[in-house]
């Protein structure tokens, strides 16, 4: 398989788009929305929420904690999840800074 060529991009381009793969999974954004609706940290009922496997939400949780969207706390036996409220104005300036560009383009296609 070929290289990404990340290198000719900008930092800012990479980050977005890191950010959109991970959040290119229906699942994570499930999760994020049920953490985002409960207002709490979670710590086990995604996978009856979610309704996948333990070891799929399992991975999930890793790809959302890598990027930097959630983080998680150690509680006795569990790990508890919630936003990381440090990235989470990033993460929304990053995505917002495509999507407020304006479009005016009306006569294409």
């Amino acid at each position: 398989m070929g290289l990404t060529k990340s290198e000719i991009f900008t930092e800012e381009q990479n980050d977005i788009a890191k950010i959109a793969k991970v959040l290119g999974h229906p699942a994570r954004i499930a999760i994020i929305q049920h953490i985002l609706k409960i207002k709490s940290c979670i710590c086990g009922d995604l996978v009856n929420e979610i309704g996948l496997a333990q070891p799929t939400i399992s991975q999930h949780l890793k790809e959302l904690k890598n990027i930097g969207i959630i983080k998680g706390n150690i509680e006795g036996t569990s790990v508890c999840y919630c936003i990381n409220q440090e990235n989470w104005p990033i993460i929304q300036e990053k995505l917002l800074s495509i999507f407020s560009q304006e479009n005016k383009n009306n006569n294409c296609c």
